[in-house]
């Protein structure tokens, strides 16, 4: 004999798929429209923004860039960490959005330097800022909404979703720009007007966006310290206060996974491997498929890690992943050196099995760390700063690298020691898998997160 589930179960469930589709929909959006930025900075913006400076200059003030509007993450992740942990997470969701959308539209239409001069980089630069400080509002706010909503048994998975808008923006932006460049307007037309065609799509899917997270209900824990005007007056400084050291934790976790995941989101690949002065010198359409088909195993690994956090712990998935990207970089370079097509497919795979390991669980195991009160502002700050210290100028650090050594392995390497610092930061972390995340175990919740040699800590066995 069947039970059926009770009406309440029933909406519940229904509000936690909506919230999944809600979450993937804009970070997929989001993401985008930052990595159109990083993929177009690595095949146009040098000859049609900074050419005066000479291809290897341009190059390499063209990925920098892509790093510079990470130093504007952290504002974004100020400001909407400040007002997420005040008003809630889904009005900076919405805004965050906006903003993306319109400053990626902007760039679209932006003219170049043979039309405007040094007013084309200098507004070229200032949109880029506007998508740093979007991008740094964007994550914290959309895996709350995701954790927040779940059960506790399946928050990895469930904040498994808004990290998949990552790989799914690499592919859609990868995919954009081969149809660009292979079939709508291959060679001199891609530079002529190709390239701002993904620029303009933007508006119409932040159309979309925007409707999608208006109709998702707010989280259930703001809406918990709404109520009983619980707010944190200024949640950054209440922060920083009492819990800076694992901003600090949860940032350098970060930056091992954000290090090695701008090699491709970041525009070095398509660069280092369609430089027709360069030793490999494939077609861009072929390598941007490449890509995309390696974002493709990265949103897959990225949702199985977060199903292997639920299973196993979320450091314990970590540990796992750092080590099989540890392990692939010299062979995942190796065989990008090789110059076939085929082999560039394969390594973008076997690259991707690690970065999916080490993306998936940040969601729970960050929302985890952070009490209630001031959760929106430590997850945001913690990912803005580790994508300063490890993915803001990663592309332009591999560029030099190999214009300074002549080959791959100094990149390698410096991939290397951050695989090596994010595992050994992240085993200094106990695993609160389970634990309560509602506003009235805020006392639990404050209870540091750096204590190692513990098992998980669930609601029916409290952090001591």
């Amino acid at each position: 004999m069947s039970i059926a589930a009770s009406p309440n179960t029933r909406i519940e469930k229904s509000n936690q798929r909506r919230v999944a589709f809600a979450t993937v929909i804009g970070t997929t959006v989001e993401w985008y429209d930052f990595f159109i930025y990083a993929t177009a900075a690595g095949l146009v913006f040098p000859q049609l923004f900074f050419e005066p400076a000479g291809s290897r200059i341009g190059l390499l003030i063209s990925f920098a860039s892509v790093g510079i509007s990470f130093l504007f993450r952290p504002l974004g992740a100020f400001l909407a960490g400040h007002y997420g942990d005040k008003i809630g997470r889904r009005a900076m969701l919405v805004l965050t959005l906006s903003l993306m959308g319109a400053a990626t539209t902007l760039i679209g239409v932006l003219p170049t330097y043979d039309t405007a001069g040094l007013l084309a980089p200098v507004l070229l630069l200032l949109l880029r800022i506007l998508q740093g400080v979007s991008a740094g509002g964007e994550w914290g706010g959309a895996v709350l909404m995701a954790v927040e909503h779940a059960p506790k048994d399946r928050r990895g998975r469930a904040g498994a979703y808004p990290q998949v808008g990552v790989p799914l923006g690499m592919l859609l932006a990868s995919g954009m720009m081969a149809l660009m460049t292979g079939v709508i307007s291959p060679g001199d037309a891609f530079l002529n007007w190709g390239w701002r065609v993904p620029f303009l799509v933007s508006f119409v899917l932040i159309i979309i966006g925007y409707f999608v997270r208006r109709a998702v209900d707010e989280s259930p824990v703001f809406e918990e310290i709404a109520e009983k005007k619980a707010q944190t007056k200024v949640p950054v400084v209440e922060l920083f206060r009492k819990h800076w050291p694992l901003v600090l934790i949860a940032a350098l976790v970060f930056a091992g996974n954000n290090a090695a995941g701008y090699m491709t989101t970041g525009g070095f690949f398509q660069n280092y491997t369609t430089d027709p002065e360069g030793p490999i010198g494939l077609e861009r359409t072929d390598v941007l498929l490449a890509v995309a088909f390696g974002a493709a195993i990265w949103l897959v690994m990225t949702l199985i890690s977060g199903i292997m956090a639920d299973r196993i712990g979320r450091v314990r998935t970590y540990q796992i992943g750092f080590i099989v990207l540890a392990l692939s970089l010299f062979p995942v370079f190796a065989m990008v050196n090789s110059g076939s097509l085929v082999m560039l497919y394969l390594a973008f795979g076997v690259f991707s099995i690690g970065l999916g390991l080490t993306y998936g669980p940040q969601a729970a195991l960050y929302s985890e760390m952070f009490p209630a009160s001031v959760r929106f502002s430590g997850v945001s700050i913690s990912y803005a700063i580790g994508a300063i210290i490890g993915g803001a100028f990663a592309p332009t650090i591999a560029t030099a690298l190999v214009q300074a050594t002549g080959g791959t392995n100094a990149v390698a390497l410096y991939l290397l020691a951050f695989c090596i610092v994010s595992l050994l930061v992240v085993s200094l972390i106990r695993d609160r898998q389970g634990i309560d995340l509602s506003y009235t175990n805020q006392a639990e919740q404050e209870v540091g997160a750096l204590v190692v040699g513990r098992g998980p800590a669930t609601e029916n066995e409290p952090v001591k």
